[in-house]
């Protein structure tokens, strides 16, 4: 069994308000819980600093072996990563892998931390850092295998379907829809997928003035589930002006199409 847990759901920027307490306020941090108890995380967004506290406390200096899939380098999903306090000890091992649709990933995570940004050089971290750059093949983590697969996105990005021993997650925080051949494919990756967490950041009225932005709209996200044949769709990448009561409503609305529809929550726990 997988357990898929949420510790950042915000899109574009975090939002520490008191009326997005309910979802939460983070950017984007998945945590997967492998049945082989791999530490698997996709993006590092600002929700990662409280998973890197939990693991660092859990680990007690001792070795620690963390995978992170990185969707792209847009703030939202690197922020958080200088905060990540596992990356600070020498007893850890981090896999970082990223695709081949977005930017250099060494250049990119050495770019974030580089004066005068960060005191810290990306190249002076005490972890034991692997870089891996993907193409299309799969990634084994433990019983975990890893597709990236291309969206469409400013700048490039990808997500990924992953498949344990007891089922498919399709993770696909940020894409546009309106290219044939992608829009295609997302549906093709998430056919059969136990748990579909996609892009909803926008309602169909937002989306006409935010064209080309790289998102799309929670009718989007329930039609890929409908197409794909989706147990369970969960709507992520909140908008930061998207208020609790506002995602809930998109929530009501999405079931009226796709019953078995939730919203991402910080600290929510999904198995599969």
């Amino acid at each position: 069994m997988m357990k898929v847990r949420f510790w950042g759901v915000r899109g574009s920027v975090p939002t520490p308000h008191p009326r997005n307490m309910k979802f939460g306020g983070n950017t984007s941090c998945v945590e997967v819980q492998t049945a082989g108890g791999e530490v698997v995380m996709f993006d590092a967004g600002s929700g990662i600093r409280l998973l890197g506290a939990q693991l660092a406390k859990k680990q007690h200096g001792g070795p620690l072996v963390v995978h992170l899939f990185l969707t792209h380098f847009h703030w939202d999903h690197i922020q958080g990563l200088p905060f990540f306090a596992p990356l600070y000890s020498p007893a850890t091992t981090l896999m970082i892998y990223s695709s081949s649709y977005s930017a250099p990933l060494r250049q990119a995570l050495s770019g974030t931390m580089a004066t005068p940004y960060y005191p810290v050089p990306f190249e002076s971290l005490r972890s034991r850092i692997h870089l891996v750059e993907l193409d299309s093949g799969v990634v084994k983590v433990g019983s975990l295998q890893v597709r990236p697969f291309q969206v469409d996105h400013p700048q490039g990005a990808c997500g990924y379907r992953a498949e344990g021993s007891g089922g498919v997650l399709l993770y696909a925080p940020d894409r546009e829809h309106g290219s044939e051949k992608l829009d295609r494919l997302v549906r093709e990756q998430a056919l059969g997928a136990d748990v579909l967490i996609h892009d909803s950041q926008y309602t169909p009225e937002e989306y006409e003035t935010r064209r080309g932005w790289g998102h799309c709209t929670w009718v989007e996200a329930v039609r890929v589930a409908q197409d794909a044949k989706v147990k369970k769709l969960i709507l992520f990448h909140h908008d930061p002006a998207h208020s609790d009561h506002v995602i809930a409503g998109l929530v009501e609305k999405a079931r009226l199409q796709c019953p078995s529809t939730w919203a991402a929550k910080e600290g929510w726990t999904v198995e599969i």
